[in-house]
């Protein structure tokens, strides 16, 4: 099978793009393969946030419930009088953005705002259940909040990761070994020409020395002709006898 290559005219022009090429794709695989390693770094420490998190939401949710079966005891249905009371969240959701690498990760984060509305909760009857069930359940927001983050992180890693693998593999198994291969071909092709070149250039050389020697031939044989004694008829003193 034919090694996979670019079409390219084989000039010495075309030779110099490809290994400009040769290089700008070497350069971007070694980038790639960093970034993809820094995304996998980060990648496998939010996949044990992940599972502590779940871990700390199970714990969080259970001591929550418990907490709530114990206002129920205590104070009886408070749904009520909790909807009634609050006219604004005081547990908050914001957002910003953290760069990995390039890539642009959401982060959750929870804050409070505004006044408390059960202050004088502690008053009433079964004040310090309700305090107590409030606790719980803003710390499960909190924890909540964070598995949110991460698991937004994780999908946003996975997919990126992905593409980032796939950018390198192509660049590694496609590209350079494309370019490679018709840099050795443009290189055959200008030896082959380089080649053919010497030996024309050694044919006509050999005519040119041909030519010289046939024309110092003549020339020798010009200058021999020149040379040669001219018989005079007039410093005969006899004459051959003529018979008619």
């Amino acid at each position: 099978m034919a090694e996979a290559r670019l079409n390219v005219f084989p000039t010495r022009m075309a030779q110099t793009a490809m290994k400009i090429k040769l290089k700008g794709a070497q350069t971007g695989h070694s980038l790639l393969k960093r970034k993809s390693e820094a995304l996998t770094k980060r990648f496998r420490g939010i996949i044990s946030k992940i599972e502590e998190a779940k871990l700390s939401m199970g714990k969080v949710m259970q001591v929550a419930s418990f907490s709530l079966a114990e206002v129920s005891y205590s104070t009886g249905d408070i749904s009520y009088q909790v909807r009634e009371s609050v006219k604004s969240a005081q547990l908050k959701v914001r957002a910003h953005q953290e760069n990995v690498s390039g890539v642009m990760l959401p982060v959750f984060e929870s804050y409070s705002e505004g006044a408390n509305s059960f202050e004088l909760t502690g008053l009433g009857r079964g004040g310090q259940q309700v305090q107590k069930c409030k606790d719980t359940y803003i710390k499960a927001v909190e924890t909540l909040v964070e598995l949110a983050s991460l698991q937004t992180a994780f999908v946003i890693l996975d997919e990126v990761i992905k593409l980032t693998n796939r950018r390198v593999n192509a660049i590694e198994h496609v590209i350079i070994p494309k370019v490679e291969n018709t840099i050795k071909y443009i290189a055959s092709e200008l030896d082959e020409q380089d080649r053919e070149e010497f030996f024309r250039l050694k044919k006509v050389q050999g005519k040119k020395k041909e030519a010289k020697a046939a024309d110092e031939i003549k020339r020798a044989e010009g200058e021999n002709d020149e040379d040669a004694p001219v018989k005079n008829l007039l410093s005969q003193n006899e004459d051959a006898d003529i018979i008619f």
